[in-house]
């Protein structure tokens, strides 16, 4: 509930609301929560995995197998569909919570005055109107109006990405999920529950819908074709067998035979493990994916918007230049370490400690030794600046116990400028037109100093002081902060992360584009883009209330390498993201604060920061990075691209034998049914799921190629042109000829001749056993020759996949028993072959790799 400003009542602060107004309010707008999403019930996904097109089309197929009286085909058919839906329940079943962990940004208890009494009560009982007591550490609970600040600053940064406190006056308005840094306040609650801005927020996550993957469009379309020519196909056969006067139940049997054999059953759960092997080792390099799919579709990203502060940056500020009239210094050291490098001439030393002493007791945070290294307590600037001091020798505890505060005037941003009166002196910091503005003469050598740290990127404090006894403590504050002696400057960076510049270059050469998305000032990120090499030949910097409000117009703008967007708010990275997808690109998105979740949903990959991110982030992305580092992020691209050329690798080597697998219904109904099947139904099923599977896993296994990001970005279908005419012109024939042959062999060993009567009983099951080795043989040596559509296997190492290895040598066994197993054979409908068969039968794996071979010469040339 948001309040009217015409309900408030006139100075109520003095004693808050009574009981009965808390009590009419919460009747009227409910608790201070924000609204839970449910995520969809598990049920639901698992039915889901079972009702899609592909599996419609088995479940007809099994349908069709249970009438015509064929139960061992029936049965085995609802066992494919059952593997295909379970590995897709476990890639689905990951709930989106992002909605309900804004909620855990609430605090749990809060201070309010009611009825002229301060007591604290459980955050969700504010209501509007109520009266909160703020102070240094409070997270905010409601929207609050501020009616009387005491030098209160707030940490913002979850909502804006602004990384710099914010001070708030009377009639501002502190949101909710905001900290206090320091002072005190009251503030008269102006909306709780999702009325509050962090409820906003919490509705737009809630609103999207996650965009499908490329890869999810492209297994539909996949599918479909696939399904549309199985179907076809089928129907063509149960058409010919009819009219050649088969009985129209056997006539079903080949459809179904046919529809079977192009149907690549493993082929879903082959992309989840290939999917989950990716995922895998991007773990192993600080990426933790959250979805499967999106390791794919890192591969195919095509821009990538990231943050400044984290991500390509350290986020450890650090003073590494000081001017005072007596000398410069270059301060050199380790983070927030007390200690370091001070090249300074020893005639300037004193000015320096001196310089050190003003800004680190106009500081309000501090450093701490915490797990065996120096962090900030408080905010990085201020920690930047008592590091500084430590590192001169300043000995600000001491001078602080001899010359202690009387009297603290915070930063404001209108002063920008911070000032502590101790007992002998003024001391001023802040940004150095301010403090210069201030002093009693100006000075072109200090400006100068100003002007060349700056121009180097540096952010610069100017400090100053004014002796006690000219100053009045009830005076005004223009007043007491004036007439000031410049006694120094600073000049801060928050270093780039190393090897920043060289990942950036990286990512440019693998044709992605990228553009720093930030809550900062545009000079502050103008300088590390220079100093990184992100802003290209056609990169620009826009500050955010800049951007057009038309979407094509902010898509053109933005669609370019190496351009910087600063002052972004939640909407405008959402904006962001939807105008570069308008465009056609895969966009990937990062972010760490509560304002990011909406903006890592809209986007194709929503990238959160392990370290420094929220819950809320975490929880709205896709892939969460463990280390906050860019380079990750390119490491994650790299890794996706190889997952891509490991589904064209399967696919092929699928499609491939289902060629093979589909020639002897070709064969016979080219014969008008004189010739026998080669290969029965359950063969099929068997040489799909039992010998097929394992390697297509294993090629999903295959390491990313070292030239994989200097490779165009192939943004063709998974199904193109290259995979169609490898497999079903080169490596698909050869296989279906060898397996041919050898059962034709198998045939004429047992006393066949062309034009007799076909053998029948046993002679003819071992026939078909001949084909069935042929096949399996042909897989094997298929599996190799997909490692790569240029090189000869033997180049990469026969070896060097121990899962194809692996893969093989079960598959090896699995042919073994399903020959020589009496009871297995006999379900199959095949016995062990003849020797001649099983001779023409092993050459099926040289005529691959022969045939693969010649392919591979005549495409490179």
């Amino acid at each position: 509930m948001v309040r009217n400003p015409a309900d408030s009542p006139s100075i109520r602060h003095a004693r808050g609301l009574s009981e009965t107004e808390v009590a009419e309010r919460r009747r009227r707008d409910g608790p201070n929560v924000l609204p839970a999403q449910r995520p969809p019930p598990a049920w639901r996904l698992f039915v889901e995995q079972f009702i899609h097109f592909f599996a419609i089309l088995l479940w007809v197929a099994s349908a069709l197998a249970l009438v015509t009286g064929m139960v061992e085909l029936g049965i085995a058919i609802v066992l494919v569909v059952l593997i295909n839906g379970l590995f897709a329940f476990a890639q689905e079943y990951r709930a989106e919570r992002a909605a309900e962990r804004l909620r855990d940004l609430l605090p749990e208890r809060a201070r309010v005055r009611r009825d002229g009494v301060t007591r604290e009560i459980d955050a969700t009982e504010l209501v509007v109107d109520d009266l909160v007591l703020l102070g240094a550490g409070d997270r905010v609970s409601a929207d609050l109006e501020i009616v009387e600040s005491h030098s209160l600053r707030l940490d913002v940064s979850l909502l804006t990405g602004e990384s710099a406190p914010e001070s708030v006056e009377v009639g501002e308005v502190a949101y909710a999920g905001t900290f206090i840094v320091e002072g005190e306040a009251l503030g008269i609650v102006q909306a709780t529950g999702s009325d509050t801005r962090l409820g906003e927020i919490a509705a737009l996550t809630r609103a999207r819908n996650r965009p499908k993957t490329p890869l999810h469009l492209e297994i539909d379309r996949l599918v479909r074709i696939i399904a549309v020519i199985a179907v076809a196909v089928g129907g063509i056969f149960f058409a010919v067998s009819v009219a050649l006067g088969t009985d129209p139940s056997v006539g079903i049997l080949f459809a179904i035979g046919v529809t079977v054999a192009l149907v690549p059953e493993g082929l879903l759960p082959s992309v989840t493990m290939s999917l989950a092997v990716g995922a895998k080792r991007l773990a192993d390099q600080n990426a933790l994916v959250r979805r499967l799919e999106s390791v794919e579709t890192l591969g195919s990203t095509t821009f990538i918007c990231t943050d400044k502060t984290g991500t390509l940056t350290q986020n450890r500020m650090a003073v590494v230049e000081a001017w005072t009239p007596q000398g410069r210094a270059q301060i050199d050291g380790n983070g927030y370490e007390p200690t370091g490098e001070v090249n300074a001439d020893a005639g300037a030393l004193p000015a320096l400690q001196n310089l050190g002493t003003i800004v680190e007791r106009c500081s309000t945070a501090d450093i701490e030794h915490r797990d065996g290294e120096w962090v900030a307590h408080g905010e990085p600037m201020e920690a930047a600046l008592v590091a500084f001091a430590r590192r001169l020798g300043a000995d600000v505890r001491e001078q602080s116990r001899a010359d202690p505060e009387v009297r603290r005037f915070p930063f404001d941003p209108h002063r920008r400028r911070t000032s502590v009166l101790t007992r002998d002196r003024l001391v001023v910091m802040g940004a150095p037109e301010a403090v210069l503005s201030r002093a009693s003469h100006g000075d072109r050598e200090v400006r100068r100093a100003v002007k060349e740290m700056a121009e180097r990127g540096l952010r610069v404090l100017a400090a100053a002081t004014r002796p006690a006894d000219e100053v009045d403590a009830d005076d005004t504050l223009e007043s007491i902060e004036s007439n000031l002696e410049v006694v120094g400057i600073v000049g801060l960076e928050d270093p780039p992360r190393p090897g920043t510049a060289a990942t950036i270059a990286a990512s440019k050469s693998a044709s992605v584009r990228t553009a720093m998305v930030t809550g900062d000032h545009p000079s502050t990120a103008r300088a590390i883009a220079n100093e990184i090499g992100f802003i290209g030949d056609e990169g620009i910097v826009v500050d955010g209330n800049d951007l057009p409000d038309d979407d094509k117009m902010l898509g053109a703008l933005l669609d370019r390498d190496g351009v910087v967007v600063s002052r972004v708010s939640p909407e405008d990275k959402l904006r962001i993201a939807r105008a570069l997808q308008d465009r056609g690109h895969v966009v990937a998105m990062t972010g760490d604060g509560v304002n990011d979740g909406p903006a890592l949903q809209e986007a194709d990959v929503g990238i959160a920061m392990g370290r420094s991110g929220t819950d809320v982030a975490r929880e709205a992305a896709d892939l969460v990075l463990l280390d906050d580092e860019f380079g990750t992020i390119v490491n994650a691209i790299k890794q996706g691209r190889a997952t891509f050329y490991n589904i064209k690798r399967f696919l092929t080597y699928h499609l491939t034998d289902n060629v093979a697998q589909l020639t002897p219904f070709v064969v016979w109904a080219l014969s008008a049914g004189r010739f026998p099947l080669a290969l029965g139904i359950l063969q099929i099923l068997a040489l799909d799921i039992g010998t097929d599977l394992l390697p297509a896993l294993a090629l999903g296994s295959e390491p990313p190629s070292k030239d994989v990001l200097e490779r165009p970005l192939e943004t063709e279908h998974l199904l193109n042109e290259t995979v169609l005419g490898r497999a079903f012109g080169v490596l698909g024939p050869t296989e279906a000829i060898v397996e041919m042959t050898a059962f034709v062999v198998a045939l004429l060993a047992f006393g066949w001749v062309p034009g007799g009567d076909f053998p029948v009983g046993s002679e003819l099951l071992a026939a078909s056993g001949a084909a069935f080795t042929a096949v399996v043989v042909g897989q094997i040596a298929n599996a190799f020759a997909c490692r790569s559509t240029t090189r000869w296997p033997g180049d990469l190492g026969w070896a060097s996949n121990r899962l194809l290895v692996g893969a093989v040598t079960v598959e090896l066994f699995a042919l073994l028993a399903f020959l020589f197993v009496g009871p297995i054979a006999k379900v199959l409908g095949q016995a062990p072959p003849p020797p001649e068969g099983g001779f023409i039968a092993l050459l099926a794996a040289p005529a691959i790799l022969l045939s693969d071979a010649i392919y591979k010469r005549f495409r490179a040339r």
